[in-house]
């Protein structure tokens, strides 16, 4: 049996047992997939049952500690494991980084800010636990797609979060983000309205409210065929940031969907967009041990 008749016998199974799309992509990277290993599985850092993260991590240990990025994956904050986004921590770890993939409480059970609240407190796990599986806690940076680039977005923008955490909120060091939400007030749809609406001062859900001087540099990738979220979020927050004096790029993908995206960080798709080097050329480039 060939790799790819493997590959696609696989696939085949996974459609019929009804797997996510998501689910699709990593059991698709893990046939043709990156070179890395689980270095950490279902590793708690809240009370709650949702309160759990993996660890990838190259499967050679390091000399010297790597780099970390913490990815948070979307769904509109109303669903996502992070089992499913095994492919993403592959592919990142296979580069040379320590990546970390959290679950956070979703919609309905919570609304915001309890999803945001719930990343800061796996950036605090971060900080004070990645040594141990070869991660650098002076090197952090964050990623994610959709609703998860929100809430990364949030955390590098507006420090409250990390700092009622117990974090030291100039721990991120840089961003690289996917097809995010950043402008999207007033709410327009039920996601965001399910999710954002609950709060009396909507302005304080949006990510370009927090733009600053100071904050850590943003890579913002989208794609232009996207109508889940729309690029003109990528291009306000970046104006907003760039007026403010910080570090902010923008990639856009000529005729890319939503999708589109996070598919290019699975071996499958690999060249549905180029984001992922885009990701880890910015992020190799922000990359300031100790700074």
């Amino acid at each position: 049996m060939t790799r790819r008749f493997a590959m696609l016998s696989a696939m085949s199974t996974m459609v019929l047992g009804g797997c996510s799309p998501a689910g699709l992509l990593n059991g698709a990277s893990r046939l043709v997939g990156d070179s890395a290993r689980l270095a950490g599985s279902g590793i708690p850092f809240g009370d709650d049952p949702r309160l759990k993260l993996d660890v990838w991590a190259p499967n050679r240990a390091p000399a010297e500690p790597l780099p970390v990025v913490v990815f948070f994956y979307g769904g509109g904050w109303a669903m996502g494991d992070r089992a499913e986004y095994g492919f993403a921590g592959r592919a990142l770890a296979a580069r040379g980084f320590v990546c970390v993939i959290p679950d956070y409480r979703l919609v309905p059970n919570v609304r915001f800010p309890a999803f945001v609240e719930d990343g800061a407190r796996a950036m605090k796990w971060v900080a004070d636990n990645i040594a141990g599986y070869g991660g650098d806690p002076s090197r952090v940076a964050v990623s994610g797609h959709s609703a998860g680039s929100y809430i990364a977005a949030m955390l590098a923008l507006d420090p409250h979060f990390l700092r009622d955490a117990g974090a030291d909120p100039k721990l991120i060091r840089a961003a690289a983000l996917l097809s995010g939400p950043y402008d999207f007030y007033p709410f327009t749809e039920n996601r965001g309205r399910d999710a954002l609406a609950n709060w009396p001062r909507p302005q304080e859900t949006q990510p370009i409210t927090f733009a600053r001087k100071d904050a850590p540099p943003m890579l913002l990738m989208h794609g232009t065929a996207d109508t889940v979220v729309q690029p003109r979020n990528s291009r306000a927050l970046a104006a907003a940031l760039t007026k403010a004096g910080a570090v902010a790029e923008t990639r856009f993908y000529e005729g890319k969907s939503h999708i589109d995206t996070i598919k290019s960080l699975s071996p499958l798709f690999r060249g549905s967009t180029p984001a992922l080097d885009d990701m880890i050329a910015f992020l190799a480039r922000y990359d300031q041990a100790g700074a």
